[in-house]
């Protein structure tokens, strides 16, 4: 009975968001700080503190973020996202996906609504790729939160809300994987 109880308050509680920043990209535009600013994200400046336990946003993963994840954060997982420059992505998600052991996945397809990729596919701001996150793992209001802080936030929201609403409603991960292509062109292989 006491585990139930703690079960429902975990549910109800927000889920820890991590950032681990490095530095990277101009700070007058990072959204990662920007929503640290707002006590809504914890920042980190290396792995040494940021969480073990949950899921780490990674865009070069196989593995798509879906509804076996909530079990993850339902238990005390947190969301951790990597804040670092979109040209040092493979060599910074490699480094720290070697030094933690939190779950890799990507987001399934979304579109940017930032100013430096607005439209791009997958392209997503720290801010909304853990707001979409969030989203995905049925916490709208946190992910709402967060786009709060941000002045296309309620474009993000617009641009993806069709998505975001099938992709929490989503019966496994592939399923999830199957129905972003009812939204977005699937690409096409290399080798055809």
């Amino acid at each position: 009975m006491l585990w139930m109880n703690f079960f429902r308050v975990t549910l109800m509680d927000e889920v820890p968001v991590h950032v681990i920043h490095l530095n990277q990209d101009d700070p007058r535009k990072c959204t990662a700080r920007i929503i640290s600013s707002a006590g809504l994200a914890e920042l980190h400046f290396s792995t040494d503190n940021a969480p073990s336990r949950g899921v780490l946003l990674d865009p070069t993963s196989d593995m798509i973020q879906g509804p076996q994840d909530r079990r993850i954060i339902d238990i005390g997982g947190s969301v951790v996202a990597l804040d670092c420059s979109w040209k040092q992505i493979f060599p910074s998600i490699n480094t720290i996906s070697s030094t933690t052991s939190l779950k890799r996945r990507m987001l399934p397809v979304l579109l940017a609504a930032n100013p430096v990729s607005w439209g791009k596919p997958g392209r997503l701001s720290t801010a909304e790729a853990i707001a979409a996150s969030l989203i995905i793992l049925d916490r709208q209001s946190q992910g709402e939160k967060i786009l709060s802080q941000l002045t296309y936030g309620n474009e993000f929201l617009k641009l993806n809300e069709q998505p975001l609403d099938a992709y929490r409603t989503a019966k496994s991960s592939k399923e999830l994987v199957k129905m972003q292509w009812e939204f977005f062109d699937e690409p096409v292989s290399s080798d055809q």
